[in-house]
C-alpha cells in the first residue's frame, strides 16, 4: 500500500461504542473518553429533571484494553463522556489530558491543556509525541454555562502523520481555525451524531451532525475519518446510515473508516 493509506494505516484505531476509542501512535496507547458502565438513565448537571439514556452496552470492558499509556478526555462533567467505570480507570493511566476546569475536579494524573497549549510524552523509541489542546464547544455560542468546557486534542510526532480528535465539538469556526494550523490532517476521529435536546437551546447541535462531519473533513483535508459518539445514546439524532449517506453526497465516501 501507498501513499495516503500507508499513512493512515500507521495509526490503528478501534472505536468501542459512544466515544470510547482506542488507537497506537508512536508507540504509546491512548484511549478516549472511557464509557463502560451498562445502559439506563442517568443524570444531567442541569435545573429540571433531565436524563442522558444510554441504550447500548460498550463492545469492551476496561480490563479489555490492556495498558493505556494517556487518555484523551474531553470533558468530564457528562455521563455519556465519562460514566463511574471511566473515572476508575482513569487512576490506573499514567497521564490523563483534559480541559483544565476538569482537570480541577479531577485531580490525579490529569493535567488540563488550554486550547494551544501543548504537552509531550516519550515514546518508547526515544522519540516524542506532542499532544496539543484544541479548541472545541459543546452546543451554540454562549453555552459553556450550561455544557461546560471541553477541548479537542491533536497529535504529532515528526516522522508520523497526524490525528486529531474532535471531542464533543458542534462550532465549524473552531474547525477552521485547527486546520488552519495543522491541515491537512492524516486521521480525524470526529465525534458526530448530530446531539440535540429539545429542552436544550432550542433544539441546537451539541455536537457536529453527518453534514458538518463532511464539511470538517473537507475542511481539515482529513484523508481518513473515524466516525466515533454517534450512537449507544438516545439524545443522537443521527447514526452510521446518515454518516455514511453525508459523505457519499459530499464525495468522501472513500474516507470513512468505521474501525469496529
Amino acid at each position: 500500500m501507498s501513499g495516503a493509506g500507508a499513512a493512515s494505516e500507521k495509526i490503528p484505531v478501534r472505536v468501542y461504542g459512544g466515544p470510547t476509542t482506542l488507537f497506537e501512535y508512536g508507540g504509546l496507547r491512548f484511549v478516549t473518553d472511557p464509557t463502560f458502565d451498562p445502559p439506563g438513565e442517568y443524570p444531567m448537571p442541569l435545573p429540571g429533571d433531565h436524563k442522558l439514556v444510554k441504550t447500548d452496552p460498550a463492545t469492551v470492558t476496561a480490563a479489555d484494553l490492556g495498558p493505556v499509556d494517556a487518555v484523551l478526555l474531553s470533558h468530564d462533567e457528562h455521563d455519556d463522556n465519562l460514566d463511574d467505570a471511566g473515572r476508575a480507570f482513569l487512576a490506573g493511566v499514567p497521564v490523563v489530558f483534559t480541559t483544565v476546569s476538569g482537570a480541577g475536579r479531577l485531580g490525579g494524573t490529569t493535567q488540563g491543556l488550554a486550547f494551544w497549549q501543548s504537552a509531550e510524552l516519550e515514546r518508547p523509541d526515544g522519540g516524542t509525541v506532542t499532544v496539543t489542546g484544541v479548541p472545541a464547544r459543546h452546543g451554540p455560542v454562549g453555552c459553556e454555562p450550561i455544557t461546560g468546557d471541553v477541548v479537542g486534542f491533536m497529535l504529532t510526532s515528526d516522522d508520523l502523520p497526524s490525528i486529531y480528535v474532535s471531542g464533543d465539538n458542534a462550532a465549524m469556526k473552531h474547525v477552521k481555525e485547527i486546520a488552519e494550523k495543522f491541515a491537512p490532517v492524516d486521521t480525524a476521529v470526529l465525534f458526530l451524531g448530530g446531539a440535540r435536546m429539545p429542552f436544550a437551546f432550542d433544539g441546537a447541535l451539541l455536537t457536529l451532525d453527518s453534514t458538518l462531519g463532511a464539511e470538517a473533513a473537507k475542511t481539515l483535508r482529513a484523508r481518513r475519518v473515524v466516525p466515533a459518539h454517534y450512537d449507544s445514546w438516545a439524545h443522537f439524532q443521527e447514526g452510521r446510515h446518515e454518516i455514511e449517506a453525508a459523505f457519499a453526497e459530499a464525495g468522501l465516501a472513500d474516507r470513512l473508516d468505521f474501525a469496529r
